[in-house]
């Protein structure tokens, strides 16, 4: 992984977490203990910071970064697809964010949420705990049903497990 101190603001990653060698961390990012964060994931804390609850995922070529003075946040247990964006926007404990999302500043994911694939959470919106929202703009659907909140679940359970295997078992092989 590519970390970078930027003033006085230096990355911290907790016990357990796997960072892959192609992201970047800069500056003001604190990682929670048991993550995975993926190839390519960049998490700019240059103008303001960044964070990741324990045994999140910030799968490949994700982006997370805020305005200056603000917080751009993770939840624990969260699971944050392929290539999404994430600018000043909060995303709850336990959430999903699906691939190849967009959730903009100010914009809140409640806690149990899912948000489905190329949606765009708008600046300022709030999407309540419990819900699914898709489109682009991103809609509230209605509560997650019992089978989606199982697969929300296990999902995450499925990434915190595959950060200890990486932090236990992967080694880069030589070119």
């Amino acid at each position: 992984m590519a970390k970078y101190e930027l003033g006085e603001k230096r990355p911290a990653v907790g016990d357990g977490t796997w960072v892959h060698e192609t992201a970047q961390l800069i500056g003001d990012v604190v990682i929670g203990s048991g993550c995975f964060i993926g190839a390519g994931a960049v998490l700019r804390g240059d103008f303001g910071s960044c964070r990741v609850g324990d045994r999140s995922s910030v799968q490949e070529s994700c982006a997370m970064h805020s305005r200056p003075g603000e917080v751009c946040s993770v939840g624990s247990d969260s699971t944050i697809g392929h290539g999404a964006v994430l600018h000043g926007c909060k995303v709850g404990d336990r959430a999903v964010v699906g691939i190849h999302c967009v959730v903009a500043d100010g914009a809140e994911v409640g806690d149990d949420c899912i948000i489905g694939e190329n949606s765009l959470v708008k600046a300022g919106m709030k999407i309540p705990a419990g819900s699914l929202a898709a489109g682009s703009p991103a809609v509230v659907k209605g509560p997650l049903k019992e089978s989606q909140i199982m697969m929300k679940n296990a999902g995450a359970a499925l990434y915190a497990d595959l950060a200890a295997r990486y932090v236990r078992e992967a080694r880069r092989l030589p070119d």
